[in-house]
């Protein structure tokens, strides 16, 4: 296995490689320029000064030399861990990163957390009660949960707790080593919201999955031999059943770094989603580079790891 792992360390290299290379020329060939989005907020009144100010900002800035030599001055600054300067919020990226990263990675485990504590259970219930009313239930609430678009489920809790409730989430964000209570009042919401999202093809998979495995000759071998149901369908079943599921987890734990960033946007959480959008309203480069590979590097963590939890759940399973 630790062969195996290193190998897969390797294949980082290149993909990583691929990543800062697209979004680097994505970046420079969409319209607008950093330099004149600053010059703009300088109040300059001719457009003589503006056009001044515009050459200046992009000396400044270097963004008037080539792109590869940009491209390999960011690289060669990344690689001994400098992040780059953000152009619009005038301070490291790695203060920024660290300032805002930790809310996000709150907000998504929380949103995991939520989804397979209800998802997965459920899922277990409509599969061995199939076709009784709770599997109705089930399937019903599923599909209700996969038909809505993640935005407007967010707007939907949101308008429940301010209509229905007279409520809002606390607008003034406070770390969770702050004010704990307060920090669980604006993320929980938002977690909630999501987690119901994608929370139903979770349970559909869960309920597809166990509906295959207790089908098995040896569930049914078990249940002759007299073994208890639970034993039957948590411990021989339900561990069976959980390879699919755990590789769909794997990928929706990698998507929640980007997907936050609808929650974020409507429950008002700055976060390392809203950074994004806002780095990219204002062409922020560096801002943008670094968050992007941050979130490659999570993603390729999260599979490496779903890769190793193969092998504990099924010990067939032979890295080679």
């Amino acid at each position: 296995m630790l062969s195996y792992a290193s190998r897969r360390l390797l294949l980082f290299v290149p993909t990583l490689f691929g990543v800062t290379v697209s979004i680097f020329v994505i970046l420079r060939v969409i319209p607008g320029d950093v330099a004149e989005i600053l010059a703009s907020e300088s109040g300059a009144e001719t457009a003589a000064t503006v056009k001044a100010n515009v050459e200046a900002i992009r000396r400044e800035l270097r963004l008037d030399q080539p792109v590869i030599t940009q491209y390999v001055e960011w690289l060669r600054r990344f690689l001994v861990g400098d992040l780059g300067y953000s152009y619009w919020e005038r301070r490291p990226v790695s203060e920024i990163v660290g300032e805002r990263l930790p809310r996000t990675l709150e907000l998504s485990v929380l949103t995991l957390a939520l989804a397979l504590v209800w998802a997965i259970p459920l899922g277990v219930v409509s599969a061995v009660r199939q076709n009784h009313w709770i599997d109705y239930v089930v399937r019903c609430l599923s599909i209700v949960g996969m038909s809505l678009p993640l935005f407007l489920t967010g707007v939907l809790v949101l308008y429940v707790l301010t209509h229905f409730f007279r409520w809002m989430p606390p607008l003034d964000f406070r770390e969770f080593s702050e004010a704990p209570l307060v920090n669980l009042q604006q993320l929980i919401w938002p977690a909630a919201a999501q987690a119901a999202y994608i929370s139903a093809p979770i349970s559909r998979l869960t309920r597809a999955q166990m509906l295959d495995v207790i089908r098995e000759d040896y569930i049914r071998t078990a249940r002759a031999k007299g073994v208890r149901e639970l034993v039957i369908t948590y411990s021989h079943a339900f561990r069976n059943a959980l390879l699919p599921v755990v590789t769909f987890v794997g990928w929706w734990g990698g998507r929640l770094l980007g997907g936050v960033v609808v929650m974020e946007i409507v429950f008002g959480v700055p976060g390392m989603g809203t950074t994004l959008v806002d780095a990219i309203n204002h062409r922020d480069y560096p801002t943008v580079q670094a968050i992007v590979l941050i979130m490659t590097l999570v993603f390729l963590g999260l599979n490496l790891l779903i890769d190793l939890v193969y092998g504990w759940l099924d010990p067939r399973i032979r890295y080679a």
